[in-house]
């Protein structure tokens, strides 16, 4: 299998009146073709800017970003036209995301017209009308605007609209958090197939890690900016190392009275991520934490095949 994203070091900071905010702070990681990276974390740990740094909805401030091994970390207004193309985004808020004034055919065709993929209104009409059918949207909505509708088809129109142009890379940004649990299995379900149907490479964000584990192949854990774990999706869950990661599968909630198990619970004040002072930044909230990790940031280390860890003192 093939890596299709490449990240080398990655940062995006901010200036902001205290200071510099470190949001994505040297982060690096590779997705191969047609497989899912999920990232995982608390609210403002940066997985959102990650994101829409990856696509160039903002511009990254160091770090290298290659697609198919070619370079797209800097590139040009014409260029970037050309590379969206390929790389699309599904946004959080299926409401906001959406032109209030365009109907469902109009925000679904409005790309192909843009890029000048019809020759006319009838094959417009075709590729849309295919594109609805794909996600699930009844053909009787196209003349539809999103007030009329709930957040499901909602939903499908964002992924729709992703969709119509065949990307090879499509950042999900947390695209189910905001529906009822019975739409988001559907959701997930559809992106599921579409991925084995079309080859299709995510990277979907969430902070719901029953989610992640549902729908991902690997797993980057953040925390404020930086990557704390990295693994198969299936061994972060049977052996994860980060305090951190812990600390997050502890709390997915368990559907049995009956079942007891150890929670580690955070304690402590979140580190302020405006000029980070040197050392990790978890161990403020860490009760594993030493002098050193106060001290002296951890690296990514390979703790077994594949399976990466930032921490001085990993929980074998």
């Amino acid at each position: 299998m093939s890596t299709l994203l490449e990240v080398k070091n990655l940062k995006k900071y901010f200036k902001v009146p205290a200071g510099t905010l470190h949001a994505v702070d040297d982060v690096s990681f590779q997705i191969e073709t047609g497989t899912t990276m999920g990232v995982v974390g608390e609210s403002g740990c940066g997985k959102s800017t990650l994101g829409r740094t990856l696509i160039h909805l903002l511009p990254p401030t160091e770090g290298q970003i290659l697609l198919d091994g070619k370079s797209i970390t800097n590139v040009k207004k014409r260029q970037l036209h050309t590379l969206r193309k390929n790389m699309q985004m599904i946004f959080q808020d299926p409401f906001s995301s959406l032109n209030p004034r365009m109907s469902v055919s109009q925000a679904i065709g409005e790309p192909l017209q843009i890029y000048g993929l019809v020759k006319n209104k009838q094959e417009l009409d075709r590729r849309v009308r295919e594109t609805m059918d794909t996600v699930g949207l009844a053909a009787r909505l196209a003349d539809s605007y999103p007030h009329e509708l709930d957040g499901g088809r909602r939903q499908r129109i964002g992924i729709a609209r992703a969709l119509v142009l065949q990307p090879r890379f499509i950042v999900c940004d947390e695209p189910v958090s905001a529906l009822d649990v019975s739409i988001q299995a559907q959701i997930l379900n559809l992106m599921q197939d579409l991925q084995r149907e079309n080859g299709y490479t995510y990277l979907f964000i969430t902070h719901d890690l029953s989610v992640v584990r549902h729908i991902s192949d690997e797993i980057c854990v953040m925390y404020l900016g930086k990557v704390v774990e990295h693994s198969p999706a299936k061994e972060l869950f049977q052996h994860c190392c980060h305090p951190y990661t812990k600390a997050l599968l502890s709390a997915i909630p368990i559907p049995n009275i009956d079942v007891k198990r150890e929670r580690f619970l955070l304690k402590g004040e979140i580190t302020s991520p405006i000029d980070p002072k040197p050392g990790c930044r978890f161990a403020a909230r860490c009760s594993y934490a030493t002098e050193a990790c106060r001290q002296e940031s951890p690296e990514l280390r390979e703790l077994s095949p594949n399976h990466f860890c930032a921490c001085h003192h990993p929980l074998m």
